[in-house]
């Protein structure tokens, strides 16, 4: 597809929704008025795994304040909560998939679990039915890891998934990397487990759920990613409701990171309890809560090996692992760790042969689901790790061997060996700059002085990509106001990307107004005809591209009536610099004029484009090590960046520095981790380290892009691509210092006490 470089993107307009947001005027769930509403507040089981044997409600009910208890008896007849994605093992078998409700009917399977859940006329009076809510639990032997729960005889989560098996996935060509495995020069291994992670947005979830008596409707407002899928699955799926019975509004979101995109039991339990009760009811998440019920990531274990030919040249690759899914398939969850995984397992190299086996697991632990990079961090920590690892066992410089195995420009479209396009890139020309802004040439000496102060120095690498995904059903509407504003609609959802901002631009450009003119709506299902909300790192190309074929539709709306005002025939009007003009003549008129004239113009239009393509980026790392206590800090990191059209560069900074902290935070701290109980160590964040201004340094980036030629406008998804590559950067960094001590593996999060015991194992 030839792209359109539309006049007035890429520069670094300021972003138009901070007054309101930073004077206050934010909108958020929790923090909107609604007198009279119950407060609603849910009893979740402290077991990781017991038979409900009873649920006794008297004693809650007989509170001053209660209205009423809801548990799962009284929910028995909602539906299933079910997967929107899917795998299916080598005989064609689909993932097995338990029927999951909003409360559980006998059984909980992880801390957090809702058991019931309490109304009240005020939240004291709700916290104190759900304490005198008293359950009769029969404890039952948990499992945690995903590997301990495929073992023979380990506890059993559900009766349609024997053995804990939710699928048995594998992608590639198992003999031909068997053949090129037996005909290596050399063959590097790897044996990594990935942390399970958090999502730690700063607004947790919200519902607020509105009945009108006068329609039997209920509005659910409450913060998501979208709002069209939350109302096809809670209508068609759980709450077994007619879509008119149902709006589901999403205001401002103080982040979301994938977490907030899966339909919880905490909103259809809230729009079930205002039909019921035929009263408006509100929940508002505690952080404690975020930690035990909302998805997690990234809980893998894997065993991977890279293999070489003499002249350093990669023959093939090969993963074998377990994912562990939780207690629940989650929303999108089939395709995180499997088709995440495989979409950038060859890295930004020329790979002829590649093959992944994963078997899925049931645990009793949080479902797990999409975080920020959906799959790839771990992917690409196996595959830089390997990288390494073959460079220090063959004697071989890291950049050298990297250099050697890059994909070439000539190579686009590049079909991988797990049979991904991808579609353009320069990764050379990434290396050099990524290079250049690390200041590779002073490395020796920033090591040398490291060393005279007793610190060890690392530099490590990371060459990385994305492959954006999300779902391209969108339809944006475009209006010319009679006053000459301009008002979009669009089925993509910001949680603090600047929708608002980069939609301005791309409609500025293509109407010839100023931005600031221009307002974006988002958010509404009676509103926006549809949308496949925010995911994928794809918002820009889905809405980007199809507000530009809105804005079009609503010029061509107003042809006939500049032909009218100009005297001239339709056919010798066109639209040029963001006026209609009689071709030929100076004769024009601008876009407001027309609108005025006839009481505003309109355009409509469907995604029509290709929502996939792939960014990439090189990362390098430089961490200092004190070896007498373990701790690592990150001194510098750059990264050269293939980002495709650059609508905003103050945006892309933003997207950058805050996915390279959230990989830094993975690398060196952040752990969701249980105890064999299955009892969550992390459930607050006394407990659960995230990055802090002084784990963070200032970032050197620059922009090495090449246009995607899959949409219209030539951009490429970015929002995950820096969190991607910051784990495996990282992590190579600190082997790199710790290679002279005999150092070869730390597992992450590499806390200082990891990085000691390293050190120190003898």
């Amino acid at each position: 597809m030839a792209f359109d470089v539309l006049p007035g993107l890429g520069a670094p307009l300021r972003r138009l929704e901070d007054p309101r947001l930073l004077t206050g005027g934010g909108r958020f769930t929790a923090g909107l008025t609604a007198p009279g509403a119950l407060q609603a507040v849910f009893l979740r089981s402290p077991h990781a795994h017991a038979h409900i044997r009873h649920v006794a409600t008297a004693a809650a009910l007989a509170l001053p304040g209660v209205v009423a208890v809801i548990t799962g008896s009284d929910v028995a007849g909602l539906g299933h909560n079910p997967a929107v994605t899917e795998i299916r093992d080598a005989a064609g078998r689909r993932h097995v998939e338990p029927r999951r409700l909003p409360i559980p009917q006998d059984r909980v399977r992880h801390v957090g679990e809702i058991v019931a859940m309490v109304l009240a006329e005020t939240l004291a009076a709700a916290r104190d039915g759900a304490e005198a809510v008293e359950v009769d639990y029969e404890p039952l032997q948990a499992v945690v890891r995903g590997d301990d729960a495929l073992e023979p005889g380990a506890p059993l989560l559900h009766a349609d998934a024997p053995g804990n098996l939710v699928c048995d996935w594998q992608r590639g060509d198992a003999p031909a990397v068997a053949a090129a495995f037996a005909g290596a020069a050399h063959i590097a291994r790897l044996h990594h487990r990935s942390p399970r992670i958090l999502a730690g947005f700063l607004e947790t979830r919200a519902a607020l759920a509105q009945w009108d008596a006068a329609s039997g409707r209920v509005t659910l407002t409450t913060p998501s990613q979208g709002v069209h899928l939350l109302h096809r699955i809670l209508c068609d799926h759980i709450l077994h409701w007619p879509r008119e019975r149902l709006r589901v509004v999403t205001p401002d979101v103080g982040g979301g990171f994938g977490p907030k995109l899966p339909p919880y039991p905490e909103q259809a339990l809230a729009c079930f309890a205002a039909a019921r009760l035929q009263r408006d009811v509100r929940w508002v998440q505690d952080r404690t809560e975020h930690h035990l019920a909302d998805t997690h990531a990234r809980d893998l274990v894997a065993d991977a090996a890279l293999a070489l030919d003499a002249a350093g040249r990669f023959l093939a690759i090969e993963v074998r692992g377990v994912a562990n899914f939780g207690a629940w398939v989650s929303t999108v969850n089939p395709s995180i760790p499997t088709g995440g995984m495989a979409k950038v397992l060859g890295g930004l190299y020329d790979i002829p042969a590649a093959h992944i086996a994963l078997r899925c697991a049931f645990s009793n632990t949080a479902p797990v689901d999409a975080v920020r990079g959906a799959g790839k961090p771990e992917a690409l920590v196996l595959l830089e790790g390997l990288v390494d690892a073959a460079a220090r066992q063959t004697g071989r410089d890291p950049v050298d061997l990297r250099r050697l195995n890059l994909l070439r420009s000539e190579a686009f479209p590049y079909r991988t060996a797990l049979g991904y396009r991808y579609d353009s890139g320069d990764y050379p020309a990434l290396l050099d700059a990524a290079l250049r802004l690390s200041d590779a040439a002073g490395f020796a000496a920033r090591r040398a002085a490291s060393a005279a102060q007793g610190l060890r120095r690392g530099r490590g690498i990371a060459c990385h990509l994305h492959g954006s995904g999300g779902w391209g059903d969108e339809t944006s509407l475009v209006e010319v106001l009679p006053d000459g504003r301009i008002a979009a609609r669009t089925g993509t959802q910001s949680q603090g990307q600047g929708h608002a901002t980069a939609y301005a631009q791309v409609l500025a450009a293509t109407l010839g107004v100023d931005p600031a003119r221009i307002t974006v709506e988002q958010g509404d299902s009676d509103r926006i005809p549809r949308g496949g909300g925010t995911g994928g790192s794809s918002s820009t190309i889905i809405s980007g591209t199809t507000l530009v074929l809105a804005a079009e539709a609503a010029i061509e709306q107003g042809r006939a009536a500049a032909a009218e005002l100009l005297e001239a025939a339709s056919v010798d009007v066109a639209w040029r610099d963001g006026a209609y003009e009689v071709v030929g003549t100076d004769r024009r008129i601008g876009l407001a004029a027309v609108a005025a004239r006839q009481g505003g113009l309109e355009g409509r239009a469907d995604f029509a484009d290709t929502v996939e393509t792939w960014p990439a980026g090189i990362a390098v790392a430089e961490v200092e090590v004190d070896p007498e206590t373990g701790l690592v800090v990150l001194d510098r990191y750059a990264a050269a960046v293939d980002a495709g059209t650059v609508v905003n560069p103050v945006l892309l900074a933003g997207q950058l520095h805050g996915g390279w902290a959230a990989g830094i935070g993975q690398a060196l701290m952040e752990q969701a981790d249980y105890d064999a109980e299955g009892q969550l160590l992390s459930a607050t964040l006394m407990d659960y380290a995230m990055p802090r201004a002084d784990a963070v340094p200032g970032f050197a980036h620059g922009m090495v892009p090449v246009p995607s030629p899959n949409n219209r406008l030539g951009i490429k998804g970015v929002g995950e691509l820096p969190t991607n590559g910051a784990p495996a950067a990282l992590a190579n960094a600190v082997l790199d210092a710790l290679a002279g001590e005999g150092v070869t593996q730390v597992a992450l999060p590499m806390t200082p006490e990891r990085v000691w015991r390293a050190l120190n194992s003898g």
